[in-house]
């Protein structure tokens, strides 16, 4: 097979990121207004409940499938021996899963009949098989089956939720779209693979590796799904689960479009370590974190600078309080990005999943710990606070595991001018906000101001990446321009 563009992979991966973050800005504006903070709370708990057992039926299998497809990625007879030995095991598990999910929730209870919907969800996940294309870093497929789905539920979303008492009709829009878009890679399939007869699989083979991911899993969603699991326990109103749903929401579009390299430098990394290349995958590494920071810090602030004027529009009335929680919350989108690069970029395909489970399983007991303590004095607040904790002990811990490969001093080098360049946008929304009072056009003028003082001082410091992604784009554009000239 053919080596893969890792230009043209993040090309499609930014896209796919840009996918996921324009379309919640069209529907949670109106979902919000519809659907109200109490119901937006119950879809953010029972979603909350349901991810643990999608957990549990994944079986740490994605990260684990992608890497290991990515090892044989030329190899077709071992990479279909590897896909279905894995279809057939997350099969089992999904299998156990679901009678466990509805043995607990979908007989009897409060919320019993979004829990009967949410069921079919764990169900898709064995025809989810983008671990498969993205092990073989074809990311095009992947994409263009998420822009059909993702557009079909949203004008499905419009139709079809009209008020509160819809919340079940949005869940079985939700549900199906996974479903049918999990369903339509399989159509691409039999170019990639080949007929194994039963007796040449090896499930067992599989098993420990797939466990030992599956621990770090099971405890990165402690500390992102359980907040909202425990805030709907520990405090009655479920507003506040609804507050801490929309704040994150908005904060974690930043994270993923921040990390979309992440998932095209996993099978890359991968492929690189498998063939020994050891300075091209530090080389890696060290381009990975300057890319990813340099998006994350101007988001970082950006975002802090705007949730004041954002969320009354984004939101509608009654969600002033997602405002602190924002403002609290996107320190994250730098920890996140870190760990990152630093964990499912390098410490997992390089094969240091005990190191990158260490450093989850820290996080994920800070979460638990703090949460009990903050949340039943502070709600939203205090699970919000606990997060930021749980995500840098999970950052520095990594940092310390990856120290031997990259000082410190080296990361503070590659990263330091985004930070400078950042610190002026905050500066400028102070002074915006207290001239313009319109909320639309404060907005517009600091996302633009922003944008300008931040590329005039990535030039003014001469900074190396930014004129390495500069360069590529214009190298791409004159491309095409000549391309278009011969063609004349």
């Amino acid at each position: 097979m053919k080596n893969k563009s890792l230009k043209k992979n993040y090309i499609y991966n930014l896209i796919y990121q840009f996918l996921i973050i324009i379309l919640p800005l069209i529907t949670t504006p109106y979902l919000s207004r519809v659907l109200g903070a109490e119901k937006v709370g119950i879809y953010g708990f029972t979603i909350s409940i349901t991810t643990y057992f999608l957990l549990i039926g994944t079986l740490g299998l994605s990260l684990y499938g992608q890497r290991e497809i990515a090892y044989v990625q030329n190899d077709i007879e071992k990479r279909s021996k590897v896909f279905f030995e894995l279809v057939i095991i997350r099969t089992i598990s999904v299998l156990i899963s679901m009678t466990v999910f509805f043995m607990l929730f979908c007989l009897k209870g409060e919320y019993v009949v979004y829990y009967r919907i949410l069921l079919l969800e764990i169900l898709s996940i064995i025809f989810d098989i983008s671990w498969f294309f993205q092990g073989l870093e074809d990311f095009k497929k992947t994409v263009i089956r998420n822009l059909f789905v993702k557009i079909t539920s949203i004008i499905l979303i419009f139709i079809l939720v009209k008020k509160p008492e819809d919340l079940y009709v949005y869940f079985i829009i939700y549900v199906l779209s996974t479903f049918i878009g999990n369903i339509s890679l399989w159509f691409y399939l039999p170019k990639f693979i080949n007929k194994i007869r039963l007796k040449e699989l090896n499930l067992k083979r599989h098993i420990k590796p797939a466990l030992l991911l599956f621990v770090p899993q099971i405890a990165t969603q402690v500390y992102i799904v359980l907040d909202k699991t425990m805030i709907g326990i520990l405090v009655v109103d479920k507003a506040e689960v609804g507050f801490y749903e929309q704040a994150q929401k908005i904060v974690k579009l930043c994270v993923m479009l921040s990390t979309s390299l992440g998932a095209v430098m996993l099978p890359r990394m991968a492929a690189t370590y498998a063939k020994r290349e050891y300075d091209k995958l530090i080389n890696y590494l060290k381009k990975s974190l300057s890319i990813t920071m340099m998006i994350a810090f101007p988001l970082f602030i950006g975002i802090s600078t705007i949730s004041s004027r954002f969320v009354p529009i984004f939101f509608g009335k009654g969600y002033d309080k997602v405002i602190p929680i924002i403002c609290l919350m996107s320190p994250i989108i730098i920890f996140i990005g870190l760990s990152n690069v630093t964990g499912t970029q390098f410490l997992l395909p390089t094969k240091q999943t005990s190191k990158y489970t260490i450093s989850v399983v820290i996080g994920a007991i800070t979460n638990v710990a703090f949460n009990l303590i903050l949340i039943p004095h502070l709600g939203a607040i205090g699970a919000t606070i606990a997060t930021i904790i749980a995500e840098l002990s999970v950052t520095t811990v990594q940092f310390i595991m990856i120290k031997k490969y990259l000082s410190l001093k080296a990361i503070y080098l590659l990263t330091y001018h985004y930070l400078i360049a950042s610190i002026p946008i905050m500066i400028s929304g102070l002074i915006l906000n207290s001239i313009i009072l319109n909320n639309y056009l404060y907005i517009i003028i600091q996302i633009l101001v922003s944008a300008f003082i931040y590329i005039v001082l990535m030039i003014i410091l001469k900074d190396d990446m930014f004129s390495y992604v500069v360069n590529n784009i214009f190298n791409k554009l004159n491309q095409k321009v000549v391309s278009k000239k011969k063609e004349v």
